[in-house]
């Protein structure tokens, strides 16, 4: 059996997630191509992770491609989770999970309704679903409190796990309207305030014509194996949230190859992937908290050192802002209330190294000009870099 070493893998992740400097394409949907979906729980991270990547990034190419000519996608899919995708792979992953995930968040609507006991159904929820896109159509675009203001529906609140411990009164505003973007029939457009917020603006959208699952789920385990292989079954469950027969008959399906790696373990490459492949030139890389170099897998061992992990995750498991050095974790980052980037290094990498990443703070600087982040899931270097 063919071994791709730790080195290697290392060097694929420089050239295959556009991170060497001679790599970085001009388009962020290229980058979305390449590293297959963009975390999108954090609204800042899409940008973050584009224009790390980007030849020369520019907030204004990225929000284009959200809101002008929709070629950035957003979609509900990967275990239940917000990712931003290629137009061109959203079919895949609407078939793979996101058809899954809005059926499930369908169900959970109804039951709820059900549950309050105040005669809300299913006929009510399909009238004030036609009432909210009548909004939109109307509209062009509204925030969920305008289209609260105009479909009266909305403001309909219903006691939710009535007789348990955690009985709680909700509006059912946000439910619908989560219903109606994971289906596909309405999309976040620009958001309130800057590019960093989260509070978006909603716009009518018509849903995508149904592939067959098993057929997009081995196209899009194959895009996957490009961008991250080698990987084994259990990093292809964990980034897909597929159970393990759904990542067998995929990796089956995509004629995936087995190879070993340094620790032993068997692991899949793409079809005619497993020869190894030229270093690019020395780089150097802050990717934000949530970026995909850093949460392609669920055993990242080859490229981050255990000791580095209790001050990079946080308490659910989430990494945050890292500093990077030719395909190795080196340290975090942080952005101070004057915008001035910082970081720590948790590895000796020397002085060439620490010259590339201090160039690296300057360019991330540079572009996001006044503009403050604070991540969504804080860890405790970044916390503590911005105390």
């Amino acid at each position: 059996m063919h071994r791709i070493s730790d080195e290697q893998r290392r060097i694929r992740i420089g050239r295959r997630h556009l991170l060497a400097p001679s790599m970085r394409p001009e388009s962020p949907v290229a980058v979305a191509d390449a590293l297959v979906a963009l975390h999108a729980t954090d609204a800042a991270t899409v940008f973050l992770s584009a224009c790390a990547r980007l030849r020369a990034p520019e907030v204004a190419a990225v929000e284009k491609r959200l809101y002008q000519d929709v070629s950035l996608v957003r979609l509900l899919s990967m275990r239940n989770t917000l990712f931003v995708v290629s137009e061109e792979t959203a079919p895949l992953v609407e078939a793979s999970n996101a058809r899954a995930v809005a059926a499930k968040e369908r169900r959970t609507l109804l039951k709820h309704l059900t549950e309050d006991g105040n005669g809300l159904d299913e006929q009510w929820l399909a009238a004030t679903e036609e009432s909210v896109l009548a909004a939109l159509t109307a509209r062009g675009s509204a925030t969920g409190s305008e289209l609260s203001a105009a479909v009266p529906a909305l403001r309909t609140r219903i006691t939710v796990f009535p007789g348990k411990k955690q009985e709680t009164v909700q509006g059912v505003a946000s439910r619908v309207i989560r219903v109606l973007a994971a289906e596909g029939r309405i999309r976040r457009d620009r958001p309130r305030g800057s590019w960093t917020s989260s509070q978006f603006r909603w716009t009518a959208s018509e849903p995508r014509a149904g592939l067959d699952t098993a057929r997009a789920q081995t196209e899009l385990a194959l895009r996957w194996l490009r961008s991250y292989g080698p990987a084994s079954e259990g990093d292809l469950k964990w980034w897909t949230g597929w159970g393990l027969g759904q990542v067998r008959r995929a990796l089956a399906g995509a004629g995936a190859e087995e190879v070993e790696l340094d620790n032993g373990a068997t692991a899949w490459v793409a079809p005619q992937d497993q020869g190894s492949e030229p270093a690019p030139e020395p780089w150097a890389a802050l990717l934000p908290a949530l970026d995909p170099s850093a949460m392609g897998w669920a055993d990242r061992g080859f490229h981050l050192p255990a000791g580095h992990r209790a001050a990079l995750f946080d308490r659910s498991g989430n990494i945050g802002p890292t500093v990077w050095w030719n395909g190795l974790i080196v340290g975090g980052w942080a952005l101070r209330a004057d915008g001035e980037p910082v970081w720590r290094l948790l590895t000796d990498v020397g002085r060439d190294a620490s010259t590339a990443i201090e160039a690296e703070a300057s360019r991330l600087a540079h572009w996001v000009g006044e503009v403050r982040i604070t991540p969504r899931f804080r860890t405790p270097l970044e916390r503590e870099l911005t105390g």
